[in-house]
Parts: structure tokens; C-alpha cells; sequence
């Protein structure tokens, strides 16, 4: 099956790419122990489902800002000491959280506070890390190295919140503790990596600033393929993202509840790796905005499908579960992860390739944004529908809707989908 599972050929030939690689996917699996430790203490604390909401703000607001802006400074500096120090930021935020929690630390604002330092270091360091890639490996090679990136991501989104919620089980420093071991993994790829300073630019500013980043967005708003890449990427997460009605299908639709609703939220994960492992064949299309078009329409079918499930159900808030409806639900899931993960990995295939090496961390930081903020938005927007409709039809009305706009989208920029991986063109 050489044709079908994953292209390792990025891990072989190239020892720089394998490092960070492996690096990044050991500590993303640390990070998921955080995530869910942090927001498990803040209600331990608590007690207060509106806290660990507001913990999620916190993380938000730094992401956005210093996404952009961390943009800008990794076009202007060498990307790989740009990543050591905002790696280094997020070592010392983990570092502290372990000690806090040890020391039996009873204080939700610097819980609050180091989240905000950790969520701004990240928004900085992932559009570094994704900026280097390019620079590690020829241009035939990004779609494979990519899918490896969803591979090691999407076990860690995987295996890490059940392992991270076990640990924080134990104890929140237990938790802490292993994700700060495991970030050294991370750390020790970045230092073996070569210089990566960015490429000779006559358009560049000789100061990082507010106008750096306007000239990234302004970028952005001329190249027709690349803008297409965040549309339709908002278009998916925004009126198709299901899992904000996760936690009423588990009590009142499929029964379970917590338990199916941490079924259903691995199921994109589970997903996403199967994907990511039988990749081979995808990572030599040429046609690249083809394949974003059709895998986000099988996204929108699937979300359909799942809320299809919902409607024959119905809210009955069953005393236990609904196995057959259960597999149904987890397997159109399944279905919508994997499309997902297809996309993601052309559509960040098209902007490290497509891009000129200037411009590309500040549209990685715009990306950083989008990918942040999409999901969020898709659960405000499911939510309120939900109160109208009820949670089976919103989902259903939001794949449609999806569909429904993407091929808008697509008939209106016909360049897309004539997308040609050999002639990259912005």
C-alpha cells in the first residue's frame, strides 16, 4: 500500500525536518495536558462553568493579537531564534504553572495570567515554526510534510486530553510537570536547527510595527488563491463546527452523557489521523484548490449526516445509550474530521508554497487567527441557532449552508479551482 499510507519522504531525507518534527509532535501531546489540566483547576477552584469560559477569552485575545503581530516579527528576524524565545516564554509559563499547583496556589487570576502569557508566546511561536518548514524542504515535498504535521496533531489532540484529565486526576502539578518534560522535546529540535534568517526583501520595513502588519493584510487582499484559502476556511468552521451542541446530544439526544460527549469530540480527532496516515496518494494532486472545494463539501455532507442522525433520534433524553445512533453519529464524524484534515493540509500547503518567503510569517500569523477564531465563531453561531431551531436542525442547516457557500465562493474565483500545484500562483 506504498500509494495510500502517509509520504515519510520528508522525515528521510531531510534531519532538520525529522527533528522538529518529531519534537513538536512530543510536545504538542504535553501541550493537550495542559489545556485540559488548566481548565479542569480553574473549575476545581471555582466551581464555576463561566470561569473556564473566561479562562477560553483569555487564551483568545493573546492568540489574535499577538498572531498578527507575531507575524510580522517573524518576517523581519531569524525565524529559529524567533521560535527558541517564544518557546522558552511558554517552557517558563509551564515551569510556573507546576510550581503553583504544587505549592497548592489558590489564585484563579494567575491561572488567568499565565495563560494569557502562554496563549500570546504560542501565537508567535507557531507562525515561526511554520515559516522554517519550507525553508527545511523542497516545494514538491510541503503537502507530505503537512500531513505528517496533522498526523502528529491530531494523536496529540487525541491521546492528550484523556491522559492530561488522568494525570490532573492525580494531581494538576503531575499534569504540569510531564507536559514541561515533554516541551523539552521541542526545544532541544529548535537549538539543532540551522540559521533561518528571512530572505532578502526590497519591500520589507526596516522597523517591526502596525504598518508590517497592515502590509501583510494588504498582501493578502490582492492574492486571489491565498485569500481563498482563509474563506473557505471560515466558511467551514463558522456555520459548520458541530461541536458546541456536543454536550446536549450526550444528555438529551444519544444519552452517555459526558462519555458521549468526549466520544464525538475524539471522533474528528480519530478522523483526522486516519487521514493523515492514508495520505500518500493526496500529497502528489496537482490540482490542490480542487481538493480543498471537495473535501470541505464532504465536511458540510458529513455535518449534515450527523445532524440527520440528531432529527431521527430526536430529543428524548434517553436513560441510556443509543448505541446504533451513537456509531452512526461517531462515524459521520469520523468522515467530517478526515475531510478536514485533507483540507488543512492543502490549504497550508498552498500558503507556504504560493507565498513569497517575506510575506509568509505574517499570513501564517493571519492563519493562526482564522483557525483560532473560525471554530469559536461557528459556536456562536450553531448555539444561537440551536435556541431557535433546536440543536439536530441547527447542525443540519449549518452543513447545508456550508456547501451552499463554498460553491459560491468557488464560482465566483474560478482561479481556485484551477489551482495548479506546479505553477503556484498567490
Amino acid at each position: 500500500m506504498p500509494s495510500l499510507v502517509v509520504d515519510t519522504t520528508p522525515l528521510r531525507v531531510s534531519p532538520q525536518f525529522r527533528r522538529l518534527w518529531w519534537g513538536l509532535s512530543i510536545s504538542n501531546l504535553g501541550t493537550q495536558l495542559t489545556v485540559v489540566a488548566v481548565g479542569l483547576q480553574v473549575y476545581h477552584l471555582t466551581g464555576s462553568t463561566f470561569s473556564v469560559g473566561v479562562l477560553g477569552l483569555f487564551a483568545l485575545v493573546p492568540l489574535v493579537v499577538f498572531g498578527l503581530y507575531g507575524g510580522a516579527i517573524v518576517d523581519h528576524y531569524d525565524r529559529r531564534r524567533v521560535a527558541l524565545a517564544a518557546s522558552l516564554v511558554s517552557w517558563a509559563v509551564t515551569i510556573t504553572l507546576a510550581v503553583q499547583a504544587w505549592a497548592g496556589s489558590t489564585s484563579v487570576g494567575l491561572l488567568f495570567a499565565l495563560v494569557a502569557v502562554q496563549s500570546g508566546a504560542g501565537a508567535v511561536n507557531s507562525p515561526a515554526r511554520s515559516a522554517i518548514i519550507p525553508r527545511l524542504l523542497e516545494p514538491k515535498l510541503i503537502p507530505a510534510a503537512n500531513a505528517l504535521q496533522t498526523v502528529g496533531f491530531s494523536v496529540a489532540l487525541t491521546v492528550g486530553p484523556l491522559l492530561g484529565a488522568a494525570l490532573a486526576g492525580v494531581d494538576f502539578g503531575l499534569a504540569y510537570t510531564v507536559d514541561a518534560i515533554l516541551f523539552t522535546a521541542a526545544l532541544a529540535a529548535l537549538l539543532r536547527l540551522p540559521p533561518v534568517p528571512p530572505e532578502v526583501s526590497s519591500t520589507r520595513r526596516s522597523r517591526v510595527g502596525i504598518g508590517s502588519v497592515v502590509d501583510g493584510l494588504r498582501y493578502l487582499g490582492t492574492q486571489h488563491n491565498v485569500r481563498m484559502t482563509f474563506a473557505v476556511d471560515l466558511v467551514a468552521m463558522v456555520t459548520a463546527m458541530p461541536r458546541v451542541v456536543f454536550p446536549a446530544v450526550g444528555l438529551l439526544y444519544l444519552g452517555g452523557g459526558a462519555t458521549t460527549t468526549g466520544a464525538l469530540t475524539a471522533a474528528i480527532a480519530v478522523g483526522s489521523v486516519l487521514a493523515g496516515l492514508f495520505s500518500g496518494g493526496l500529497t502528489r494532486v496537482r490540482w490542490q484548490g480542487r481538493v480543498i472545494a471537495l473535501a470541505i463539501t464532504v465536511w458540510g455532507v458529513a455535518v449534515v449526516g450527523f445532524g440527520l442522525v440528531l432529527v431521527v433520534v430526536g430529543s428524548t433524553s434517553p436513560d441510556s445509550v443509543l448505541w446504533v445512533a451513537l456509531g452512526l453519529a461517531f462515524l459521520t464524524l469520523v468522515v467530517a474530521g478526515g475531510a478536514d484534515a485533507i483540507s488543512s493540509v492543502f490549504r497550508q500547503t498552498i500558503l507556504q508554497t504560493a507565498t513569497p518567503d517575506d510575506m509568509r510569517g505574517r499570513l501564517q500569523g493571519i492563519f493562526i487567527v482564522v483557525v483560532a477564531g473560525g471554530p469559536r465563531l461557528g459556536d456562536l453561531w450553531i448555539g444561537t441557532m440551536s435556541q431557535r431551531v433546536g440543536e439536530a436542525w441547527a447542525v443540519v442547516l449549518g452543513g447545508v449552508l456550508c456547501v451552499v457557500l463554498l460553491w459560491l465562493l468557488v464560482r465566483a474565483q474560478r482561479g481556485f479551482w484551477d489551482y495548479d500545484s506546479h505553477h503556484p500562483v498567490p
